[in-house]
């Protein structure tokens, strides 16, 4: 079974996309268990506030078909090929880790954004700290301790 991580993210009716991506995960990957989930301010662009967690999982299915499955659900929930990187979105699913892999293709792996971002470092850490991130050696603990917090707002919400 490979380990996977999936950064979760909207800012569009954020509670119903982000509820159902807590309830498809589940249909696609064994083992899901969820961070909390945080509000952030939108970064890099001007919208809506997102909420953001982490799911971690078990799956025996190769990366290209993980990733597959990944832009399929957002498209079931309402996001399209159009859409920009820098713009509001339904519902944003990005593939963190598969085990220890380092590729850039289907996916970047392990994401680039993990070690600059809080909304997806803190919640990987609540569920992975003792994860080891493969090209810079330090667990996910020790990224988010050495993480400057006042870089990004963040905070965690009840859904």
């Amino acid at each position: 079974m490979t380990q996977i991580f999936i950064s979760i993210g909207s800012n569009i009716n954020k509670e119903h996309y982000i509820k159902a991506a807590l309830a498809i995960l589940p249909q696609h990957f064994d083992n899901v268990i969820y961070s909390s989930v945080f509000e952030s301010e939108s970064v890099g662009f001007e919208g809506n506030n997102f909420y953001n967690l982490v799911a971690a999982a078990t799956t025996n299915l190769p990366l290209e078909e993980v990733c597959a499955r990944l832009k399929q659900i957002e498209r079931d929930n309402g996001r399209t090929p159009a859409d920009k990187k820098f713009s509001p979105r339904t519902l944003d699913l990005d593939l963190l880790f598969f085990d220890d892999v380092i590729c850039d293709a289907p996916a970047q792996l392990p994401r680039d954004e993990i070690t600059k971002n809080a909304f997806v470092l803190w919640p990987l850490a609540e569920i992975a700290g003792d994860f080891i991130h493969p090209t810079v050696n330090l667990s996910i603990g020790e990224l988010w301790q050495n993480y400057n917090k006042n870089k990004q707002k963040l905070w965690k919400v009840e859904i």
